[in-house]
Order: structure tokens, then sequence, then C-alpha cells
């Protein structure tokens, strides 16, 4: 009996110093023990590392007010990052809509594809596709008008009226542009056999780069067929 205590004892105490230990790996401001690469990358994300940390609580207990400052975080990167694409956009003389094609939307894709690829690994495939598909759906339901709602409902209190407008004048090409990059995905996953393999990411890569083509030929040569 007492053997078995003094096991469990031992038992509780390695879960404490786990916890601790992945307490310590947590300090985003630690000076990383890897090589150089990390500690490279380190000093490069120092700049977000360092209001997260002295901002954001860590504690479970406040988990509402972690949340909430998470997404005020997100907003206040994101506006700085799409602000920042414009101006390179406008120094390489590039077209701010390619600019979203390719730099905005990689960048604010590579989380959904970590997050897609770490449970397609645990065997959820259909979570990984699902997530996929659900975070374009919220990203067009949720996340482009409740800004613009946010903006009409500032200038109509101050007593301006305002529109948003879409500048480029391709959206109906682009609506139908994605329906059939939807329809095509879904014919080759029912070709596979429903199954996530090496082949089908080719053929998504294929089909992002058919799109990337077609939405910088049509961006950059404007024909006057397409606006419809």
């Amino acid at each position: 009996g007492d053997d078995a205590a003094e096991g469990e004892e031992d038992a509780e105490e390695d879960e404490e110093d786990g916890e601790e230990e992945d307490d310590e790996a947590e300090n985003l401001l630690a000076w990383p023990s890897g090589g150089l690469k990390d500690k490279i990358l380190w000093c490069l994300c120092l700049p977000v590392y360092v209001p997260l940390y002295f901002v954001i609580p860590s504690s479970p207990k406040w988990f509402l007010v972690t949340f909430a400052l998470s997404l005020l975080w997100i907003a206040f990167f994101s506006f700085f990052m799409v602000w920042w694409v414009e101006i390179l956009g406008e120094v390489c003389h590039i077209d701010p809509i390619i600019m979203g094609y390719t730099l905005l939307a990689a960048g604010t894709s590579i989380p959904d594809a970590v997050s897609s690829l770490a449970v397609a690994r645990l065997g959820q495939g259909d979570m990984s596709v699902s997530s996929s598909i659900g975070s374009n759906i919220f990203d067009i339901l949720v996340g482009l008008p409740i800004p613009w709602t946010i903006k009409l409902v500032i200038d109509l209190i101050v007593g301006r009226t305002s529109q948003i407008r879409i500048l480029s004048p391709y959206l109906t090409f682009f609506v139908l542009l994605l329906l059939f990059m939807v329809a095509a995905v879904v014919v080759i996953i029912h070709s596979i056999g429903w199954k996530l393999t090496r082949m089908l990411g080719f053929f998504m890569a294929v089909l992002y780069a058919i799109f990337l083509a077609a939405g910088i030929t049509v961006e950059l040569t404007a024909p006057e067929w397409l606006k419809f």
C-alpha cells in the first residue's frame, strides 16, 4: 500500500514537473536554445511577442479576456498587414488585387493550412476538409459583411453617406471561377474514393495554379468581354 501511494506521489510530481516545463516552453520572451535559424526567427517575431506576452493573460481563469484580447490583436495586426501589402504593391507597381490574390491570401491562409495538416495527420480527413471549406465560408459571410456594416453604421451616425465599392469589374467572372473550383474539388475527391492522398494534393496545387494564372491574367489584360 505504501509503495502504491509513493508511486502515485511520484507520478503527480512528474506531472507537475511536466506542466512547469510546458509553462517555461510557452515563455515567448525566452532566448531560444535552437540553432541560428531559430534565433533569427525569434528576433524577427519579437515585436509581436512583446505586446502579446504583456497584454494577454495566460491564466485559464481569464480565458474570455484572453479570447477577446486575441481578437483585438488579430484585428490590429491585420490592419497593418493589409496596409503594408498595399504599400509594397505600390512600390513594386503591382495591382492591389493581384497582391491580394498572392501575398495577402497566402499569409492569411497559412494558419488554416497548418491546422488542416495537423488534423489530417491524426486521421481526421473530414475535419481537415470541412475546416478549409468552413473558414472560407466564414470569411465571405462574416469576415466581409461585419466590417462593411460597421463602416456604414459609423458613416450613418456621423451623417455621412457612403458605400462599399468593389474595384474589380470582374466580380461575376471570379465568382463563376470559384464555383468551378469548388465543383472540381468535389469531383476529384469523389473520383479517388473520398480519400486524402498525395495525388489529391497534386490536383489541388494544379487548380490553385490555374486560379492564380486566370486571376492575374484577367487583371493585367483587362478583357472587355469578361465585364458582365
